[in-house]
């Protein structure tokens, strides 16, 4: 089941000029945040993203980033774990947003 965590807070860059088409990043994606269209990737919809970095291990022409591990969507995952309120620190009160 896809999430949508928080909304414009992704770390995910794509620059598709870099793109060759090659599909890998649509395929390793756990959420769908890529799809192929007219031999290049498109983003579907960013906020999907859950930062897991699997699509930047996998672009060969280093068409995308993404801060793996950080942010907004890691803190809300760690919360579910832990039980203790989300802190990516991007808020002045130290929480989420």
């Amino acid at each position: 089941m896809k999430h949508k965590y928080l909304e414009n807070v992704t770390t995910l860059d794509y620059k598709i000029e870099k793109c060759i088409g090659c599909g890998l990043c649509a395929e390793v994606c756990p959420h769908g945040v890529f799809t192929l269209l007219d031999n290049k990737a498109q983003i579907t919809d960013k906020n999907f993203c859950m930062e897991c970095g699997a699509c930047v291990l996998n672009c060969p022409s280093k068409a995308i980033e993404v801060n793996a591990g950080v942010g907004c969507a890691t803190a809300i995952i760690q919360s579910w774990f832990t039980g203790k309120e989300p802190s990516c620190g991007c808020s002045d009160e130290g929480g989420c947003c």
